[in-house]
């Protein structure tokens, strides 16, 4: 028996700074001062900008979205449900690691059906957000 693996190319550094980028340039255009964070498959930071001009959690808040929307590779906004008490992952963020952070702004970043990374915004409300994140994977396909 033969088994044929299929190559995936990574997130690379180039792929991470187009997200941050498109993210800065979307939240910029809403008048919004906001933090991404770019992650790859294996949770390590790639890519990450800070605005000075946003609240100070606003870079955590980034980050832990990222880091939600890999480990369970959804957008963060499609999860507030699930995490309300009786939801389908109410006790989920104390069986991992890292805590997560289920508010819209963090999506997974999928190539070739695979996952590969995923991008966090932080520092508008939490539908800016996630426009501003869907719009950087957007324009990374």
């Amino acid at each position: 028996m033969t088994i044929t693996a299929t190559a995936v190319a990574p997130l690379t550094i180039q792929d991470a700074e187009t997200l941050v980028d498109t993210a800065r340039r979307a939240a910029e255009a809403a008048g919004v001062s906001a933090a991404v964070t770019v992650l790859d498959a294996g949770g390590h930071l790639l890519a990450f900008r800070r605005d000075d001009r946003a609240v100070l959690i606003a870079g955590e808040t980034s980050t832990r979205k990222a880091y939600t929307a890999l480990q369970l590779n959804a957008p963060t906004a499609d999860l507030v449900d699930a995490v309300q008490p009786g939801g389908l992952f109410h006790t989920l963020p104390t069986a991992l690691d890292e805590p997560l952070l289920f508010i819209a702004g963090g999506i997974p970043v999928h190539r070739d059906g695979r996952l590969i990374g995923a991008v966090g915004v932080g520092g508008g409300a939490p539908d800016q957000d996630h426009g501003f994140a869907a719009a950087a994977v957007e324009a990374l396909v």
